[in-house]
C-alpha cells in the first residue's frame, strides 16, 4: 500500500499523464497483483513459462497438465514436479506429455541448474535484478524477456522496464505520442530510447510498464517482441 502511494505521488509529480491512467480499478488491480507475490515457487513459474512459450494458452495448459500427470498420475490435485522429479525422466518421457524435444531439453536444463545451485532462489531476496538475471539466463530457453516477467510478476520487483516486451513498447509509443512526421505512423522506440523516455518513472518502472499494458488493454501481460527471441539465448 505504502509503496503504491509513493509511486502514485511520484508519477503525479514527474509524469502527470501517466498518473491520469490510474483510477480506483487499476489501483485495486495492481494492489492485488502485489499481494499475490507470497509463496512463490520459482522452479514452477519458470518451467511453466517455458511450456507456454510461443503456443496458445489453451494448448499450453493442456500440455502442462499432462506434464504434471507424468509425475503424479493418481492424485486429483497433483503437485508440481521438483527439479529432481524432472531429472528422473528422459527427454522421450517428457515429450510424451506433448512437449517439443527442445522444450523438454530446456526444462531439464532448468531442473539441472536448480539442482546444482547455479540458480539459488533462497538468495533472491538479497540479490540485485541483474544478479538474478545472470543466474536465470544460464538456462537454455530463458532470455531477458522471461527474466523481466519473472522479476515483475513473480518476485514483485518495483523498478523493471521490460525493453523486449512488445506491449510495453507499443504503450510507450502511444504514451509519448511517438509518430513519424511524414506519415503519422506510430514508431516503436528502440530499447535505449525507452530507457531515456521512462527515466522519470524510476524507481517505479514496473507500475509504469503495467500501465502501458492497461493503456492498450492487453489482458495477458507479457508478449516477447519476436517469435523465437527466447530460443537463441
Amino acid at each position: 500500500g505504502d509503496h503504491l502511494e509513493k509511486a502514485i505521488a511520484h508519477f503525479k509529480q514527474h509524469d502527470p499523464k501517466l498518473a491520469s491512467y490510474l483510477n480506483e480499478d487499476t489501483i485495486e488491480n495492481f494492489r492485488k497483483r502485489i499481494a499475490r507475490k507470497r509463496g512463490v515457487d520459482p522452479f514452477r513459474t519458470l518451467a511453466s513459462g517455458i511450456i507456454y512459450q510461443q503456443i496458445h494458452g489453451k494448448a499450453a495448459a493442456s500440455i502442462e497438465a499432462r506434464f504434471i500427470k507424468l509425475f503424479d498420475s493418481t492424485s486429483d490435485t497433483p503437485r508440481y514436479p521438483s527439479p529432481d522429479d524432472v531429472l528422473s525422466k528422459s527427454i522421450e518421457e517428457l515429450k510424451s506429455a506433448g512437449l517439443s524435444a527442445r522444450k523438454s531439453e530446456y526444462i531439464q536444463c532448468l531442473a539441472q541448474k536448480f539442482k546444482d545451485k547455479t540458480i539459488t532462489p533462497e538468495n533472491f531476496g538479497n540479490m540485485t535484478d541483474q544478479e538474478i538475471g545472470e543466474q536465470l539466463i544460464q538456462v537454455k530457453g530463458i532470455g531477458q524477456w522471461t527474466v523481466d516477467m519473472f522479476l515483475m510478476q513473480e518476485l514483485g520487483h518495483s523498478d523493471i522496464m521490460p525493453l523486449g516486451d512488445l506491449g510495453v513498447r507499443k504503450g510507450v509509443a502511444q504514451h509519448f505520442n511517438l509518430a513519424m512526421p511524414s506519415d503519422k505512423k506510430k514508431v516503436f522506440p528502440l530499447p535505449h530510447h525507452m530507457v531515456e523516455l521512462t527515466d522519470s518513472w524510476r524507481p517505479y518502472r514496473t507500475l509504469g510498464s503495467w500501465l502501458m499494458w492497461r493503456l492498450l488493454d492487453i489482458k495477458v501481460t507479457g508478449d516477447a517482441i519476436e517469435e523465437g527471441d527466447e530460443e537463441d539465448v
